[in-house]
């Protein structure tokens, strides 16, 4: 990848990520009113309550907040931006890393107990999701010999066939990036927990919309990953990644929210099952890529 593609792929993630975050979002409440027999709000609500939250007066459980959610947006965007521009997948992994303590570090700042908790359950949840995107990298690097992006798309065989596995793994973490029941366990979007928004809980106005806008961006991010095991079939990964979302709001509504011990044990079986043992058996017998 040249160096004016790069930039171009940086300023479009910037630029339409949220735009395209927003409306993944907007569909995401339709499609879940509809599975609840109800109407639902606008495919455009989330981007008006961006705006509502943008003009509501400043009110800080600590001011230092501040700092830390902007410190969060700004290291998911630059993230996207070392992905979408070709860049290392490793320092994707570690700039997400980064980025969730500052989030973590916001919820503490609070001191109040709901945010304490759900810090402390949003922890877990970084515990939980790390290992798999470390072993996603790894499994690029196995499959293609390179962690940087801009080679592993050069490829005319879909890493899928190699990485089945990992595929898998992160499937499974999706539905905690997503904040989506059966995983929701540090904070939800749906009423339904008892500690509702828990990491957020004492945000509000802007610093609790950079928070939103933070979580457009990488979501996209995420299923940026989940479409790179299909670079040489681009079709069939982005009918891959619209499948793996619609499953991912049918199990929100399916599945009631587990514990965060239960959260642990499951997504940690299911990475050495499934993704511990595809890297392993690529490391014996060698990858199809």
């Amino acid at each position: 990848m040249n160096l004016m593609s790069a930039i171009g792929g940086a300023v479009m993630f910037l630029f339409l990520a949220p735009i395209l975050g927003g409306l993944i979002f907007g569909v995401d409440r339709v499609l879940t009113a509809r599975m609840q027999s109800r109407r639902g709000p606008p495919i455009l609500q989330p981007f008006y309550d961006i705006d509502k939250l943008w003009h509501k007066e400043r009110a800080f459980a600590n001011p230092v907040e501040v700092i830390f959610t902007s410190g969060y947006l700004v290291l998911i965007a630059f993230s996207g931006v070392i992905l979408f521009s070709g860049g290392d997948l490793l320092l994707v992994v570690f700039a997400l890393a980064l980025a969730h303590t500052f989030l973590l570090l916001a919820a503490y700042a609070a001191n109040a107990p709901y945010s304490i908790v759900g810090a402390e359950r949003e922890l877990i949840g970084v515990m939980v999701a790390e290992p798999v995107l470390l072993l996603l990298a790894v499994g690029f690097f196995m499959v293609t010999e390179s962690f940087f992006v801009a080679e592993i798309l050069s490829k005319t065989v879909p890493a899928i066939l190699s990485l089945p596995g990992v595929f898998l793994a992160l499937f499974a973490v999706l539905t905690l990036k997503l904040r989506k029941s059966p995983f929701d366990i540090a904070t939800s979007h749906h009423a339904h927990q008892e500690l509702v928004k828990g990491v957020t809980s004492s945000l509000s106005g802007r610093t609790l919309a950079k928070v939103e806008v933070a979580h457009w961006y990488e979501t996209i991010i995420i299923l940026a990953l989940m479409f790179l095991f299909f670079a040489g079939a681009p079709i069939l990964g982005v009918a891959a990644v619209v499948v793996c979302y619609f499953l991912e709001v049918l199990m929100d509504n399916l599945f009631p929210r587990v514990t965060w011990k239960m959260t642990v044990k499951s997504l940690w079986i299911i990475t050495v099952i499934f993704a511990v043992a595809n890297i392993a058996v690529i490391g014996v017998y060698g990858g199809v890529v």
